[in-house]
């Protein structure tokens, strides 16, 4: 029997493909080599087509089978784009949002929509008992946008035991909080207590956010420690900007869990109110 030529084989084994897989192959090769960069504009069919001698159809079906794998992204009226990497939360920590974003190589933003101070007795009820709080004791509201690159992704609303954070100004929280807490008033964030809801971005959210209303989002409830509670939060993350991770150690399986699946009734915190009596936060 003569040897076989293993150039032959090869070759066999690609012609016996359809070309639409064939094609798929050249097209993932051009974003694996940084041809075309994540978040970048994409290739049209129309331009698919010409640049690799296939039918309209061909090509359609190897960039409908990218958008499906998440590979690309299809923007009505605007084209096909090279999907983002998704930013990662780690649950097992607490991270910065400034620090884990730039390391993906995109630049970190926050933008302050809201700042003001308000009684205890004006936060909701669930606030003022989870930062042990009397009634005339002060809280710090804020409205914070979140950005990675030019897309906003993370929109949060926190309110903040003022006795804790003295002196708190609106320009303070233009940056990481965990970072703010430990400089300027040495308090380290030790944990945070999260509950974790898959929602629809709605209203206010879903305009922030930049997506259609009814886009997923994650809604995480918190209450975070810096060995006494220091804040409570709602966070709403960009279903198609983030992924949660978690690692489970069979050997600890036993013990209590970081977090929880609930089935039990829950709503985001409303926004502080607006009373003309409260005083406005100083920049």
């Amino acid at each position: 029997m003569p040897p076989v030529n293993s150039t032959f084989t090869e070759l066999q084994h690609i012609v016996r493909d359809p070309i639409y897989h064939q094609l798929h192959t050249h097209l993932m090769r051009l974003i694996q080599r940084g041809t075309y960069a994540s978040g970048s504009q994409f290739l049209t069919e129309r331009q698919v087509a010409e640049k690799f001698q296939v039918s309209r159809v061909t090509a359609n079906k190897a960039l409908s089978h990218m958008v499906v794998s998440g590979c690309l992204e299809f923007r009505r009226g605007v084209g096909t784009f090279v999907k983002a990497k998704a930013l990662e939360n780690d649950l097992r920590s607490l991270d910065s949002f400034t620090a884990k974003t730039e390391a993906t190589g995109l630049s970190a933003s926050t933008r302050v929509l809201v700042f003001r101070t308000l009684k205890a007795a004006k936060a909701p009820p669930e606030v003022a008992h989870s930062l042990g709080l009397k009634p005339a004791e002060k809280i710090f509201y804020c409205e914070r946008l979140r950005l990675a690159g030019d897309a906003p992704v993370i929109f949060e609303q926190r309110y903040i035991a003022a006795h804790r954070c003295p002196g708190l100004k609106r320009v303070d929280l233009e940056g990481s909080f965990y970072e703010l807490l430990e400089s300027k008033f040495n308090l380290k964030p030790t944990e945070a207590k999260q509950s974790i809801r898959a929602v629809a971005a709605e209203g206010r959210q879903a305009q922030l956010l930049e997506v259609g209303e009814g886009s997923p989002a994650l809604w995480v409830h918190a209450v975070g420690l810096a060995e006494v509670a220091i804040w409570v939060e709602d966070t709403y993350y960009r279903g198609d900007h983030y992924e949660f991770t978690n690692q489970i150690n069979p050997g600890h399986l036993g013990q209590q869990s970081g977090f929880a699946l609930s089935a039990r009734a829950a709503a985001p915190l409303p926004s502080a109110p607006i009373d003309q009596n409260e005083t406005t936060a100083s920049n």
